[in-house]
């Protein structure tokens, strides 16, 4: 079966609302999930932009400003009632 990474990516970007947490750091509030997706994916965050590393020892990844505010914004248009 061939795949629509696109349609995965924002489905998964997506879900990875349901862990978002927030912290502060220093000035800084971070906004992390836990990192339990296949690996393909959170590469595939990772490498658009959305996402910390995914690659490590942490159990966790970072979202950058745009990732954060894409994940809420897909979670909302897809699964929101």
């Amino acid at each position: 079966m061939e795949y629509d990474w696109d349609k995965i990516e924002a489905a998964g970007l997506a879900l990875l609302f349901l862990t978002m947490q927030e912290e502060k750091v220093g000035p800084v509030t971070a906004k992390w999930a836990w990192k339990g997706m296949d690996w393909e994916l959170m590469n595939r965050l990772h490498e658009k932009g959305w996402i910390s590393d995914p690659k490590g020892k942490a159990k966790s990844v970072v979202f950058s400003e745009e990732g954060a505010r894409r994940c809420e914004e897909l979670f909302r248009g897809m699964f929101a009632k």
